[in-house]
């Protein structure tokens, strides 16, 4: 029996310096900081996690914060845009608040009846908010000087940068979603998630970007499932389907599978289970590094050559 694939889950990317992408995304977006963690395969590397205050999947964005990486430029094969989710009613805040501080926003646009604000973050990554009146409507509170009614809720969705669009739209339509239709060269489809969060990728065909891999770069974008059963069920369709797709990785706070969708973009399937209170309670998210159970007897050396962050 099909299993539609619920919305987005998370998203990770590459930035630079921890702390100049901690004072962006908690001080001025206003998220909460859920997870200072480290990359599971290179431990001296933090994988800092971002979210709404409920951490709620569909919220998440997660860093790997490499030091001394090179500029990234947006490729075709790479999603290209976060879109965030905030409520009706608060673009005027979003917009006097980011010029206030120096992020300088574009034009606000209208796109498939939503309102669109875009600007690019520290690094160069670019970012949209997206007046929504279902996801906007979602209970959270703003960190950083944000008020909550005006908080970023979570994800609005993502924008993929194609050589082609038609394959990855199969695949999206093997996932459960619809098109909602075509408007200036961008094709939307849609999921129908219960709490409304990451429910719209944007498929826009870019066959000559000439970028590269670097800061600013997502690394891949995390599509959710309810549970183990949920995740095995779609391992075995995309296996049948001929990708090739790995095993399932415990990441502690979800378990994951991964594959590369024909349009080259890297692709997570991601459990809502454990959740990100797994190890620390929910109240204390974010305050302490968390280790995955192998590292913990290196406790000592990883946090001497971690870099410093300091959190609020």
């Amino acid at each position: 029996m099909s299993q539609k694939i619920q919305g987005l889950h998370h998203i990770t990317a590459v930035s630079g310096p921890p702390q100049e992408n901690y004072d962006f995304y908690r001080n001025t977006l206003g998220l909460r900081f859920i997870k200072k963690t480290i990359n599971f395969d290179d431990p001296f590397t933090y994988h800092l996690y971002y979210g709404n205050h409920n951490a709620s999947p569909g919220s998440a964005i997660t860093f790997f914060p490499w030091q001394h990486v090179v500029q990234g430029k947006p490729n075709t094969g790479e999603a290209t845009v976060v879109q965030y989710t905030i409520p009706k009613g608060s673009m005027d805040f979003w917009e006097e608040r980011l010029r206030e501080l120096n992020v300088n926003p574009g034009n606000s646009y209208n796109r498939f009846g939503f309102t669109h604000l875009p600007f690019t973050d520290n690094d160069g990554m670019k970012i949209e908010l997206v007046e929504d009146e279902k996801g906007g409507s979602l209970e959270t509170k703003g960190y950083g000087g944000v008020p909550d009614k005006h908080a970023i809720r979570g994800f609005f969705g993502t924008t993929l940068s194609l050589a082609d669009t038609g394959a990855t739209a199969e695949i999206l339509k093997e996932f459960g979603w619809k098109e909602k239709g075509t408007e200036d060269g961008d094709i939307r489809y849609s999921s129908e998630p219960d709490n409304g969060l990451g429910r719209y990728v944007d498929l826009r065909k870019e066959p000559g970007l000439d970028g590269h891999f670097g800061k600013s770069s997502i690394h891949h974008i995390a599509f959710r499932v309810p549970d183990d059963d949920a995740q095995a069920y779609w391992r075995e369709t995309i296996q049948k389907m001929g990708f090739e797709i790995t095993p399932v990785k415990d990441r502690d706070y979800f378990r994951s599978i991964y594959f590369r969708e024909p349009g080259g973009v890297l692709f997570e399937i991601a459990t809502d289970i454990p959740g990100f209170d797994a190890d620390e309670p929910f109240e204390k998210l974010g305050e302490s590094l968390q280790l995955p159970a192998w590292y913990k007897k290196y406790r000592d050396e990883i946090e001497q050559r971690l870099p410093e962050l300091k959190v609020l």
